[in-house]
């Protein structure tokens, strides 16, 4: 026992605390050590009423506490109470309270948990005290809580009385009743909750009972709960006849007045009874209303309160019986009691209240408890929300609507966000409700007629949601495609579920190295369903088998001459074999995320051959032939990017892992390096400590610093990040101080530090970054061998950087007016004097360089590619007419003589860059870009033979027409890049055809292989780039056809264009595409450089690791729609629609996704279009940041089938969905639906077991089978209407329809709701909705709530003429009705809504003599006509029985 002490050691009361050894403990204090005796525990002997009787006042908390000095200390009853224990042990402190529990400290060093009983654990106790707590003064509602909580927690332990009956006694104690002799409350003393104990002072000694024991029984609260309890009704039990017990009804009881809470009796009945209209609201606490009702009507009998008797009787006729004992409460006495404001001579009916406002009637505002009537509040402003459409009603604390009763002032305003869109009412009443914290499994409590308004209202939500309400309004409405979207986010984890490969076993092990086996086969499949496409190109791209070296032994051969044969040709193969890790880089893009603990595969880079017919290895390392040194190592740096390039940005990796990777043996280093290169392309390389790369760059190994420079700098795009800064100026001598130790930077390293630069400060316009570049791109050679190699590739790599540093802004360099950027860039150009070199490395060029004489002009050969790419990227979409014309291709013979042709490629894609907005994708387009004099004399594509001429160069004017052809071409690729443009496509196509033909044609050697083979693979990467990620069958075979290439002219250069063309094509296999914007443009112009390397080391006009810068220009722009319910990648149809630009209006496409979308910037909006999946739009004129997170994280939308149809992969055209669709209109089908037939219309595995329990019938069925066929329609019309949500209410309705039929109705909840259910659907905000909306189906569509509407009206009129006119009348001229009647009178009046005898009587409708007379009194009553035809023979005392 804890006996809890107040002020100056006043015992408050005692707790039994389970689990506290004995003796018990106390707290210490200088005061000896008071412990409880154990002898006043409650035991079964000691009936709990000493404890609960008039409590002994002295031993509570009184609310002034009484001083008394350590004298008087000895003789109070704190002594009485009180042994000392001066040994043993004693609380020493309190410590760690959590809540309820706390821990003592005990003497002895030991420590105790225990946990203070809950004040209350019943959830009806707890509302009630919590109400009544809330409405007394705060004195007196403490002294309450104490008298309650030591009742409760009384000393014995928990008690086997129940907590409701420990309750009602305690509190009608506390009110003055005398709970011994009134003859309910004791009985409550010896019943638990249900089974009626025998209490001990009853017990007998005998074994067997007595009459009186059954007859106890028979009177007990127990036995009339039962005989009305729906069990017994279903079990057709008998009445039985009830002796009047023997104990005095005669004698009435008083009250107390002198009890702490008599005053407050009607204050305290008011409260409870708008608890017990809390209750009603939620459907599970109908046990605790039948309690409570009990002693509502007590209260309400013995404050002589009719109206509340008679509601009460409406309520529940089976337990208001007819008399009860009551108990005198004179005139005197009521004078005294405190009759508060609030009070209302009516009891308020949160169904009436409901009733009213869907009749359309002016209703008062409706008394609510805050914070304990909540769920009234909810529901009375959500039917002022959305049947009176009043939409202040949530936006503010609703006075208007609901009455504040407290005694405090604490009002809790919920006010209404409005963060998403909202249009109607229906999404404004979801919205709200989500705000408030209200969902489904409160929906699911509400009793089916109040929750009928706002089932409509998210049955209106779920057919147009917005795409971006959040994850528990989509639950609320029910749209798990959508909460689904809104919770997933992340598609990580999920992605292991989603990929499945296709590929049969057997191939497994040997494709297993190929790097390609982490594709998302299953969307793959869905894309291209039609072929293999995707085997072809893995076959195509994958290096790590032997190629197999087809050579025939001549005759006349040796065989060491056959040998040496098969070598040179596998050197041959071997050029392509090393081109193609870039292009399985751009098909295998961010297609996979690594495992932590395991290093990353890297597919083995297979250089050796086989020869047929004996399968022979053939290998270069023999020393048969020369093969050039490092030949491989480019190659493997490739291979390590494209192996990186897999790990997708959204992987979790550190530094410790990247490190991990690093490989032990030397020959793979050239791999790691390409490796740390792509992790600074997807971003991760930010997470490598300083440290790290301070490490890799000391060791001086060339690759790992070109892959480590480029990858930092990319993934700091556009940062200026001051450290990244320092790091590659150490690397740039340009940039480093002009007395700084000259440092032996490899001239590679150089050109990527440069790029690096340009990246890092992209689109910037830094002013002293731009003015070193623009030194840079004509840097002459030093004076010894530095500078001297490989310079065109440092200023091609200066220009582009410069390009990136001012990307886009044209003329507006502010602050750079005094560089004369464009000047200085077209004297790079077009060449001339060359200028004095200004700022502070002017010491270093001072002595010309011993290898080369350039004398003091610029040569533009070096100059020329760098300048004219950087003017392109800085006007880049300006539209600036002046500078495209420096770029306009020479139109005399003379000029054209002094530029290289591969220049006047440069030069007309710079031109068409600029003027971007010129470029159309139409063959008369790329022709006017070539000059008139080049059109009027040079041979066609499809000359055969040669014209002749004598003062013009023909083989310049045909190299000049196709490279400016091709520049034409490729300009049209970056305009059209990931657009799947047709015109685009079609019109490069057909010049790749043509190019193709020409080297066939005897004219080929005019122009030269070389020229041709250049030209053509532009245009392959053109083709590629606007189909990107498309995978178009046409420009596949055109690859497959070059790959075949492999003799003659065929470099290393040009297979890689090739392979990253097929790379382009299947770019992240399908789930990628390319931007236009002008940074992606600056990364393609760096990445498609249209100057190929010869051979695999070749570095001098383009660095080779630049090829994959491509990967800042992809963005996944695939959608891929996933089944919610199956969680698996299917079709669906979606509509696009494009906003109006000046080339085209707004415009509406429709796609089979999964499928790429178009650029965001260009479309106004997507939906996913019925009628098989539920319609969602995502609306991207508020901003494409929604669709972006989608398509950043997989492109994953779900969807969901609607009931009834198919997926496209199961039925393809949708005949099969339209056999389904048959019986969905509604005919006589509907009888014939068979429940097996319903997985095809849901996948609720609820619903399934429904049709099979309920649908299916058996043998012997007889009256059964009605029912039957009443709940396969029913169910087939929920499931049809996609509502199954509706399926308890309709069969909620059914049951209590029959339960009238069958005259059982005992309580007339259920008759309420089917009443509100009528209402709804008759009110007038319903008839606006269906005549706005009338497409959409009915609600609850069906003969239905006809047929239950005239079976209820039917029943009623026969209890009527069967002689419930009798009793309707001597109930309403209020004399005593016959029991057996009252069950259906309740009926008749609540369906009726009959006004109490006391209204009627107050409307003066006795005295009527006719009808009309009636009619008028009736209008002003508000009663329906139906009841007063019912009622007129009544009241007009018209004696024949009432023909309907």
């Amino acid at each position: 026992i804890l006996t809890i002490y107040g002020s100056f050691f006043q015992c408050v009361g005692k707790v039994f605390i389970p689990g506290l050894p004995a003796p018990s403990l106390t707290m210490s204090n200088q005061m000896p050590r008071p412990s409880t005796p154990l002898d006043s525990v409650s035991t079964p002997s000691k009936p709990l009423n000493k404890h609960l009787g008039p409590l002994e006042e002295g031993v509570l908390l009184s609310p002034v506490p009484e001083l008394r000095d350590s004298a008087k200390l000895h003789d109070s009853t704190y002594v009485e109470d009180c042994t000392f224990q001066q040994l043993g042990t004693f609380i020493h402190a309190l410590r760690d309270p959590v809540h309820n529990r706390i821990t003592l400290e005990l003497s002895n060093n030991t420590m105790v948990r225990v946990t203070i009983p809950e004040i209350a654990t019943s959830e009806l106790v707890k509302r009630c005290l919590q109400g009544v707590k809330a409405i007394l003064p705060k004195e007196i509602a403490v002294q309450m809580l104490v008298k309650w909580y030591n009742a409760y927690n009384a000393p014995g332990g928990p008690s086997y009385h129940s907590e409701w009956n420990l309750f009602v006694t305690c509190l009608m104690n506390m009110m003055g009743y005398n709970t011994e002799r009134l003859s309910w409350t004791r009985n409550l003393d010896l019943e638990g909750s249900l089974s009626p104990v025998i209490a001990p002072k009853k017990a007998r000694p005998s074994e067997t009972g007595s009459d009186e024991d059954w007859e106890y029984l028979l009177s007990s609260d127990y036995h009339r709960n039962f005989e009305s309890h729906p069990v017994a009704k279903a079990l057709r039990l008998d009445p039985l006849e009830v002796l009047a017990p023997k104990d005095d009804f005669s004698q009435n009881l008083s009250l107390d007045t002198s009890t702490l809470l008599f005053t407050h009796i009607p204050a305290i009945f008011f409260v409870l009874h708008l608890i017990y209209e809390e209750l009603k609201l939620n459907s599970l606490m109908g046990e605790g209303i039948r309690s409570l009702v009990v002693l509502l009507v007590q209260l309400a009998r013995d404050l002589k309160l009719e109206a509340y008797i008679d509601y009460y009787y409406r309520d529940y006729p089976a337990l208001v019986k007819t008399s009860r004992q009551t108990c005198i409460i004179d005139q005197v006495q009521t004078g005294f009691m405190h009759h508060p404001t609030f009070f209302s001579a009516e009891p308020p009916s949160i169904f009436q209240w409901l009733s009213s406002c869907l009749k359309g009637e002016a209703v008062q505002p409706y008394p609510y408890l805050s914070r304990i009537c909540e769920r009234s509040k909810l529901v009375v402003l959500s039917v002022a929300l959305y049947i009176l459409g009043d939409e202040s009603a949530v936006s503010n604390e609703a006075s208007h609507y609901l009455y504040k009763i407290t005694s405090g002032n604490d009002a809790l305003i919920c006010s209404f966000r409005h963060s998403t869109s909202v249009s109607s009412l229906a999404e404004k009443l979801v919205i709200w409700m989500t705000n408030v914290g209200f969902t489904l499994r409160d929906l699911e409590s509400l009793p089916f007629g109040v929750a009928l308004p706002i089932r409509d209202a998210i049955y209106y939500c779920r057919e147009q949601p917005a795409s971006d309400w959040p994850e528990a309004v989509c639950l609320l409405i029910g749209r798990q495609d959508l909460s689904k979207q809104a919770c997933e986010g992340n598609l990580q984890k999920g992605k292991s579920v989603m990929l499945s490969s296709d590929i049969p076993s057997g191939t497994e092990s040997e494709e297993d190295e190929d790097g390609m086996n982490d594709m998302n086969e299953e969307v793959m499949s869905l894309i291209w369903s039609e072929d293999l496409r995707v085997q072809e190109v893995r076959r195509l791209l994958q290096s790590a088998r032997p190629v197999r070296v087809n050579v025939v032994q001549m005759p006349e051969a040796s065989d060491h001459e056959y040998i040496e044969e098969k070598e040179n040709r596998l050197l041959q193969l071997c050029q392509r074999t090393m081109a193609l890790p870039v292009g399985r880089g751009m098909f295998t893009l961010f297609s996979y995320h690594p495992v932590p603990t395991e290093q990353l595969p890297i597919p083995k880079l297979n250089l050796t051959g086989r020869a047929p017919p004996r399968n022979t290895t053939v290998d270069l390392n023999s020393g048969n032939i020369d093969v050039p040194p490092n030949m491989a190592c480019w190659a493997s740096f490739h291979n390590g990017v494209a192996a990186g390039l897999k790990i997708a940005p959204a992987s979790q990796i550190d530094s410790a892992w990247i490190v991990y990777n690093k490989p032990k043996i030397a020959e793979l280093a050239n791999e790691y390096a390409g490796f740390l290169m792509a992790l600074g392309l997807n971003g991760h390389l930010t997470k490598l400590a300083t440290l790290n790369i301070h490490d890799y760059l000391t060791k001086g190994h060339e690759m790992t610093s070109i892959g480590l420079l480029l990858g930092v700098s990319a993934a700091k795009l556009g940062t200026m990040d001051m450290a990244i800064t320092r790091l590659l100026s150490i690397h740039i001598p340009a940039l480093l101080p002009p007395t700084s130790t000259e440092l032996d930077v490899p001239h590679n390293v150089q050109v990527a530090a440069v790029i690096g630069i340009g990246l890092v400060y992209q689109g910037t316009a830094h002013r002293h970054t731009a003015e070193v570049l623009l030194a840079e791109i004509g840097r002459p050679p030093g004076p010894e061998m530095e500078y001297c190699t490989d310079r065109e590739s440092y200023s091609l790599a200066s220009g582009l950087a410069l390009g990136m540093v001012c990307l886009g802004h044209g003329s507006n360099l502010i602050g750079m007016s005094d560089l004369n950027v464009p000047e200085q860039l077209y004297q790079y150009m077009v060449g001339g004097h060359r200028r004095f070199q200004a700022g502070m490395h002017r010491e270093k060029h001072k002595s010309p360089s011993y290898q080369i004489k350039e004398g003091d002009t610029i040569n533009v050969d070096v100059t020329c590619p760098g300048a004219t790419l950087a003017l392109a990227m800085i006007y880049l979409k300006t539209n600036n007419r002046s500078i495209a014309d420096w770029l306009q291709a020479p139109d005399t013979m003379y000029l054209l003589d002094f530029v290289k042709p591969e220049f006047l490629l440069l030069r007309t894609l710079a031109r068409c860059l600029i003027l971007w907005d010129d470029i159309l994708p139409n063959s008369k387009w790329v022709n006017s870009n070539v000059p008139q004099i080049i059109r009027e004399n040079s041979i066609s594509l499809h000359a055969t033979e040669l014209p002749s001429s004598e003062d013009l160069s023909l083989e310049t004017l045909a190299q000049a027409h196709v490279y400016i052809i091709a520049g034409a071409c490729l300009s049209l690729g970056f305009r059209f890049a990931g657009s799947e443009n047709l015109a685009a496509f079609k019109c490069l196509y057909k010049y790749a055809t043509d190019f193709l033909k020409c080297l066939s044609a005897p004219t080929a050697s005019i122009t030269g292989h070389y020229n041709l083979e250049t030209c053509l693979s532009v245009l392959l990467l053109s083709l590629a780039m606007v189909m990107a990620g498309s995978g178009n069958l046409k420009v596949l075979q055109l690859c497959r056809f070059m790959h075949k290439k492999t003799g003659g002219e065929m470099n290393y250069g040009f297979h890689l264009a090739h392979h990253m063309a097929l790379g382009l094509l299947f770019l992240g296999g399908g789930r990628y595409s390319l931007s236009t914007s002008n940074s992606s443009i600056a990364a393609l112009l760096c990445a498609l450089y249209p100057h190929f390397p010869v051979h695999s080391t070749d570095n001098r006009y383009h660095l080779q690791a630049l090829r994959h810068l491509y990967v800042l220009a992809a963005e996944p722009r695939l959608l891929t729609p996933v089944d919610v319910d199956t969680n698996t990648p299917c079709y669906a149809l979606i509509e696009v629609t494009y906003k109006g630009t000046q080339w085209y209006a707004e415009a509406t496409e429709e796609l089979m996704a999964p499928t790429l979308l178009p650029e965001l910037h260009l479309l106004k909006q997507i939906r996913v279009k019925g009628p098989r999946y539920w319609e969602l739009l995502i609306d991207l004129s508020k901003g494409t940041n929604h669709l972006k997170s989608i398509l950043s994280k997989g492109g994953v939308l779900y969807v969901k089938l609607r009931a009834g149809q198919l997926s496209y992969k199961e039925d393809p055209m949708g005949w099969r969905s339209l056999l389904a669709q048959t019986v969905t209109h509604r005919n006589s089908e509907a009888r014939a639906f068979k429940p097996e037939a319903i997985s095809a219309f849901t996948s609720d595995p609820a619903l399934f077991s429904f049709a099979d329990y309920f649908c299916k019938p058996t043998v012997n069925m007889g009256q059964k089978q009605e029912i039957l066929d009443l709940f396969s329609s029913i169910l087939y019309e929920c499931v049809t209407q996609e509502n199954p949500e509706m399926l308890p209410t309709y069969i909620a309705i059914d049951q209590a329809v029959r339960r009238l039929e069958r005259r059982e109705m005992s309580e007339t909840f259920e008759l309420w709701q089917i009443k509100l259910v009528l209402e709804f659907f008759s009110s007038r905000s319903h008839q606006e909705r269906m005549t706005r909306n009338p497409n959409r189906g009915l609600f609850m569509n069906s003969e239905f709530l006809p047929v239950m509407k005239c079976t209820i009206d039917n029943t009623l009129d026969q209890w009527l003429q069967a002689g419930g006119d009798v009793s309707l009348h001597s109930y309403l001229s209020g004399q005593p009705t016959e029991e057996s009647q009252l069950s259906m009178l309740a009926c008749f009046l609540i369906y009726h809504s009959v006004l109490t005898p006391g209204q009627l009587a107050a409307g003066g409708l006795e005295g009527s003599t006719n009808f009309s007379e009636l009619l008028l009194k009736f209008k002003q009553l508000n009663m329906p006509v139906r009841a007063l035809l019912r009622l007129a023979p009544l009241l007009l005392r018209n004696p024949q029985s009432m023909v309907l």
